[in-house]
């Protein structure tokens, strides 16, 4: 059995590479009739990477990604003959050629050739083992694009948010090396000085507390904030069961939920504040859905401020970038027929999407259309350029009788359009066999 798993993990190296070698082929090919279609040049290959990022069950905003890792590894032959040799999985190949990133294509095959990850010097090593060794190699051969590499990257500097089990989340900052050991020896420095007051809390609790107050100005985070947590009544008053909806999260328990409108949830790592301390408002806004399937629609007479409530109500019923496989954070609301092409600026004609996925769809080729039934949540199909087309369904909202109506009634669907295109490749199979059976 050990056997097979290396051997699939083979598999799947040959699969990746094989993968990058058509996404580079595609990107050409698609480029070439661009050009004949007299799309700009600064415009020739807009969408391609969305193509096969969707192809591959991804994000579309990852397709850049996707695609330039294939075109950097076909400058790279040994690289790319490694991985597809097994020697190297695609996560490794990737590292390789990030690390790469800052040189010019003659620079990067030569470094490609002092690694020759395809004769095993690679093989067995570590990730940071990997970076270290092509780091190396890659200042050796251009330590001048390697500093301004550097340099550039306090550019990037930046704040994200992913979300964490257990309600929690991972707040995450990409600072100067400088500016970073700072902030962290203020943050240990605090936390060192309370604890040897007689503070229970853990050192990483007494940092991240602290780490909020001074970033919010309030002990408790999030006064003031609309926090876009969304609950049925039985949830809300009669301490239901059934989770609710934290917008930019996901599910949270229906006792946490409760606690947050409550100002409670700190109330385990010490004594809760009194309502004066925390300062919190609490606003409640309603929602209508549909019994069945959940759709949203309607909202308290409060919120139908247009084009505020409709606003509003989109990025309730859509949570994240609608874009298949994308959970991005919404940025943009779409008119899915565009406004210019008589779209109607309303919630059916409405989704929520992120920069890059709102951009894609507004590239040469793509279209969208409302595909939703009677009894199913808003759900909307995608079609690219090469005709290929792909659903996104509004998520379910707390309380949906049966979250899973929309998912079977979709996989029935396209269950019984395979079917149907099996049996008919299966009937076309058997007539060609008789054929060659007479024949012969």
């Amino acid at each position: 059995m050990i056997d097979q798993l290396r051997e699939l993990e083979d598999v799947k190296s040959a699969a990746a590479a094989k993968q990058a070698r058509i996404a580079v082929a595609y990107e050409l090919a698609a480029r070439q009739e661009q050009a004949e279609a007299g799309v700009p040049a600064d415009e020739l290959g807009a969408g391609v990477g969305a193509e096969i990022a969707l192809a591959r069950r991804e994000s579309p905003s990852r397709g850049a990604r996707l695609l330039g890792l294939g075109k950097a590894l076909v400058e790279m032959p040994h690289t790319f003959a490694a991985l597809e040799s097994g020697q190297l999985n695609e996560w490794r190949a990737t590292l390789v050629v990030k690390e790469t990133a800052c040189l010019a294509v003659e620079d990067r095959a030569a470094v490609d050739e002092e690694l020759a990850a395809d004769s095993g010097s690679l093989a067995g090593r570590g990730d940071r083992a990997i970076i270290a060794a092509v780091r190396a190699a890659a200042y050796r051969r251009d330590p001048h694009s390697v500093a301004r590499r550097a340099s550039h990257a306090v550019n990037e500097r930046t704040i994200t948010l992913r979300p964490a089990p257990d309600t929690m989340t991972r707040l995450t900052a990409l600072l100067p090396v400088a500016e970073g050991v700072a902030a962290y020896a203020a943050l240990t420095r605090h936390a060192d000085a309370l604890k040897s007051s007689g503070e229970e809390r853990s050192k990483g609790a007494i940092m991240a507390d602290e780490l909020v107050e001074r970033v919010t100005g309030t002990p408790g985070g999030y006064t003031g904030i609309d926090l876009q947590l969304v609950m049925t009544d039985r949830t809300l008053f009669q301490g239901d069961s059934e989770p609710a909806r934290l917008t930019g999260y996901g599910i949270v328990p229906g006792e946490w939920a409760r606690k947050a409108i409550r100002g409670e949830l700190m109330a385990d790592a010490g004594p809760p504040p009194s309502a004066d301390d925390t300062g919190l408002q609490v606003w409640l806004r309603r929602l209508y859905t549909a019994p069945a399937s959940g759709e949203l629609v309607g909202m308290d007479s409060k919120a139908r401020l247009f084009p505020a409530g409709l606003r509003r109500f989109i990025q309730v019923r859509d949570d994240t970038c609608r874009a298949p496989y994308c959970d991005a954070p919404i940025r943009h609301l779409d008119h899915i027929i565009p406004w210019h092409h008589d779209g109607p600026t309303t919630s059916t004609n409405g989704q929520g999407l992120c920069e890059a996925c709102n951009h894609t769809k507004e590239t040469p080729g793509w279209a969208a259309k409302t595909v939703t039934r009677p009894g199913q949540r808003h759900s909307v199909e995608t079609r690219t350029p090469t005709g290929h087309t792909y659903r996104s369904t509004a998520p379910p909202l707390p309380g949906t009788a049966s979250q899973l109506i929309n998912r079977v009634a979709i996989a029935a669907e396209d269950w019984q359009r395979d079917h149907h295109l099996r049996r008919r490749r299966t009937k076309a199979e058997r007539r060609l066999q008789f054929q060659q059976a007479v024949l012969w």
